[in-house]
């Protein structure tokens, strides 16, 4: 087994493993968030659940109050009735004592009888006594801003009494009462101390239990709306700035209303509200942080692994360029001696015999330019890629079998490129050899030159072995080889050559077992 098919093993070993690490800890960190959902999930149902009790309280609270109003109204009605008895001329003993009882029994209702003129002659559980008192101290300690003082206690008594009737009747309508059949008199009436203050501890009630809805929710958004679901009387856990937008708000809602069903609040008459919650944000994290955990970790792996890649791929350079270098030095010396020698046998030896071996010396000399040149700056010329080719395909005849076929086509006029022809020769000669050797010196090689979008295309195709789709990429990699001797450098170099110095393209265009293989060229113009 090669070392690139090791390598490629591996490569799919580890990428397993670490599939099987990911999904390890995404389940892990799933179960766990799961858990906390469920804790979370009995929270808000508990909460949700105490919501529902506290308002059910509410409401009872205020269906209460509205019963104790009507009956303050009846013991109002009550009292007027014992009022028209007492004031009837067929009065005995005996309604009178009822009339009586009636009129005492009222010790919480403030109301005030008045003529027609709404000038009070008569009233109960107003407290004039005590306003005075309060109002004798407040004298005893005259402000600046205090105008003209009442002195009189009857002349106070009218004023006071006069505004208890205005409060009176901005709560209740008078209620009209004939005397007699002879006069017309209003009564006034309002809610009781009693019923005041529970009022005011209910309202004080309310307004706690709606800041505790929001400040108990079990840290999840939670916004508190009107029945018609546009004006927000609480919210907590959510930006004042999506409150503050009509638009924003409204989507707030709807997607709240998707994760759980809003919670439906009677308070009482006119008091109907909807509570919206969703999943905390906390829970909302830990479902994302697996996600981002790992995409930080790919990120940085990937960094990481672009940055060894580059240092591996100069590292490699390096050493192509090293080897290089010394190949052409090592090859300088026997080169100039074998130079001499050539010269020296023209004198010996038959002139043809002599020519052979010299262009065998010239490229022994190509050879050792072509490996100067890598790791240098190629300088590029434009060049007639058909002649180069042709050059190259007539010194490979001579020197392989009679039953190898060489055949060039062209489907354009213009095969000019920038191209440096000792780095060029070498690829054309590397593929060559490559495909001689695919089909054991047996077949044909057919070179196709076309162009297309100001490029020149160079197809070269032979009729061997062929390779499977797995290896196409494997092969330009340096140390591949399917050959039993071999180092495995020839296409690494060719696609160096045409990639790194003339920025262009190499790559298997098709292959197919015992039928073939095609590699493609593109130069730029």
């Amino acid at each position: 087994m090669s070392i690139y098919s090791k390598k490629q093993r591996w490569k799919l070993w580890l990428f397993i493993f670490a599939l099987v690490i990911v999904g390890v800890s995404l389940w892990f960190t799933n179960e766990l968030v799961n858990e906390i959902a469920k804790e979370e999930e009995q929270k808000v149902k508990l909460w949700a659940e105490a919501v529902e009790k506290k308002a059910r309280l509410v409401k009872f609270t205020s269906v209460f109050f509205d019963t104790l109003a009507n009956e303050e109204r009846k013991k109002v009605e009550l009292w007027l009735a014992a009022l028209k008895i007492g004031s009837s001329n067929t009065s005995n003993q005996s309604n009178l004592s009822l009339v009586t009882l009636v009129l005492e029994g009222n010790t919480t209702v403030p109301v005030i009888l008045t003529d027609e003129q709404r000038v009070p002659h008569s009233w109960r559980n107003v407290d004039v006594d005590s306003a005075w008192f309060r109002y004798q101290q407040q004298l005893a300690k005259p402000k600046p801003e205090d105008t003209a003082a009442i002195k009189d206690s009857a002349e106070f008594v009218k004023f006071y009494l006069t505004k208890q009737i205005e409060a009176m009747e901005k709560q209740y309508p008078p209620i009209e009462v004939p005397f007699a059949d002879i006069s017309k008199n209003l009564l006034f009436y309002s809610n009781s101390k009693i019923y005041t203050t529970l009022k005011t501890t209910f309202k004080d009630i309310q307004q706690s239990f709606i800041s505790e809805l929001v400040i108990n929710a079990a840290s999840a958004p939670v916004i508190l709306t009107d029945l018609s679901r546009t004006e927000v009387i609480e919210y907590g856990n959510v930006p004042s700035k999506i409150i503050n937008d009509t638009a924003a708000l409204r989507k707030k809602l709807e997607f709240m209303e998707e994760q759980n069903p809003p919670l439906e609040v009677d308070l009482g008459k006119d008091q109907t509200n909807l509570i919206f919650y969703q999943d905390s944000y906390l829970l909302t994290q830990l479902r994302l942080f697996p996600f981002v955990q790992f995409g930080i970790i790919g990120l940085f792996i990937l960094i990481a692994y672009l940055l060894f890649s580059t240092a591996r791929r100069s590292e490699q350079n390096q050493v192509w360029v090293g080897m290089s270098k010394e190949t052409a030095h090592q090859l300088g010396t026997p080169l100039s001696s074998l130079m001499a020698w050539v010269e020296i046998l023209r004198d010996h030896l038959d002139v043809s015999m002599i020519d052979e071996i010299n262009k065998d010396v010239k490229r022994l000399e190509t050879i050792a330019d072509r490996f100067s040149k890598i790791g240098s700056v190629p300088n590029l010329k434009d060049e007639n890629i058909q002649q180069v080719i042709e050059k190259m395909i007539n010194y490979l005849r001579p020197r392989t079998s009679d039953k190898m076929v060489f055949s060039i086509k062209t489907e354009t006029d213009n095969t000019m490129a920038k191209i440096n022809v000792p780095l060029f020769e070498w690829v054309i000669e590397n593929l060559c050899k490559n495909a001689i050797d695919a089909m054991d010196g047996a077949g044909s090689i057919t070179v196709l030159l076309f162009e297309k979008n100001n490029r020149l295309y160079i197809d070269i195709t032979d009729t061997g072995k062929g390779m499977p789709k797995s290896m196409h990429k494997d092969v330009f990699q340096p140390g591949f080889t399917t050959k039993k001797r071999g180092w495995g450098l020839g296409l690494s170099l060719t696609k160096r050559i045409i990639h790194n110095y003339h920025k262009g393209k190499i790559f298997v265009k098709r292959s197919e077992i015992d039928k073939g293989t095609t590699f493609r060229i593109i130069l730029k113009r």
